[in-house]
């Protein structure tokens, strides 16, 4: 039997990471020739071209692409290997790379990082917040938070809560358009689009009733921050996390409707790369994360921070 040559993947994935030859050189402490010949080495082995190469720019084939991430989980896990066999007598120890949705990120989980870091102080988080769906793999993050349904992927996940959703409006558009009565009114409604959350509305009723709706609005973004201000104008409906519109709520800039029909939970995951192999720094960050967002709304919860004022968001218009 034929072992894969193990050392000219990861030097492939290291040349897809730095873009360059000489980059993947530098990065791993090895000469341009020999990054040069494990690549013509594995394109041999594969019979096919890897990269298209100019004397200016470097660009995977199409085939190439693929591969790509082959060689990325073929290096994550042979690092995780040897770190895990490191770590298992030591303190966690490196740096974690964390990615987060925004407003969650800032609000959750930024809190939480700074309490890690006091019972880790050799462990460094690089923590990436951003409502852009990230590809964990080939951008090289150890774990991530999601919001939402998931699709299916090769991620390991685990569903660490559900984060109540609440459907709002403001006072101004109430009075202006009239308050509705039941799920299927909001088709005649103007409904801010929250696209991090995909599909219909969907409301369940203590007595076992479920109902869907779509409909449409003015606006629509990824980030429920960037609607605030629209609804608190009085522009629309819009359903966000209760860690978003909760303290518009106690402030009164806007109300909750529908309170008998309870918006469908949105789910938070905890994703991580395929491998089962993980550093002690990354089983000790997903153990801390777990363990303290069971209840997001109260981890993001500031005592003495002021509420939002109904006008807030009118302000400086």
């Amino acid at each position: 039997m034929r072992l894969p040559d193990l050392e000219a993947w990861a030097i492939f994935a290291a040349v897809v990471e730095h873009r360059s030859f000489s980059g993947a050189a530098d990065a791993i402490g090895l000469s341009k020739a020999t990054v040069s010949k494990a690549i013509t080495r594995l394109e041999a082995q594969i019979g096919q071209s890897l990269f298209h190469r100019t004397s200016r720019h470097l660009a995977l084939t199409e085939a190439g692409k693929p591969l790509a991430d082959h060689a990325a989980r073929i290096l994550a896990e042979a690092k995780a290997a040897e770190e895990a066999a490191r770590d298992a007598a030591s303190a966690p120890t490196g740096r974690v790379r964390l990615a987060t949705p925004m407003s969650f990120g800032i609000s959750n989980v930024a809190p939480l990082i700074a309490a890690f870091l006091a019972e880790h102080p050799a462990v460094e988080i690089d923590l990436h917040c951003s409502d852009a769906r990230v590809d964990i793999v080939a951008e090289g993050f150890d774990v991530a938070l999601r919001i939402g349904d998931l699709p299916d992927s090769s991620l390991r996940a685990r569903r660490l809560c559900d984060i109540a959703a609440h459907l709002v409006a403001a006072p101004a558009y109430l009075d202006a358009h009239g308050t509705p009565q039941h799920p299927t009114d909001l088709a005649g409604h103007r409904v801010l689009g929250y696209s991090n959350v995909a599909g219909p509305l969907r409301f369940s009723h203590a007595d076992g009733r479920e109902v869907a709706v779509r409909a449409s609005g003015p606006l629509t973004a990824n980030s429920g921050e960037a609607l605030l201000p629209a609804l608190v104008a009085g522009l629309g409906i819009v359903r966000l996390p209760g860690f978003i519109v909760g303290p518009y709520i106690a402030s009164g800039a806007v109300r909750v409707l529908l309170p008998e029909w309870a918006p469908a939970p949105i789910g938070l995951h905890i994703l991580t790369p395929p491998s089962p192999l993980r550093p002690a720094r990354v089983e000790a960050l997903i153990a801390f994360l777990s363990a303290r967002l069971r209840d997001p709304c109260a981890t993001a919860a500031q005592p003495g921070a002021p509420l939002p004022h109904p006008d807030a968001a009118l302000v400086g218009a």
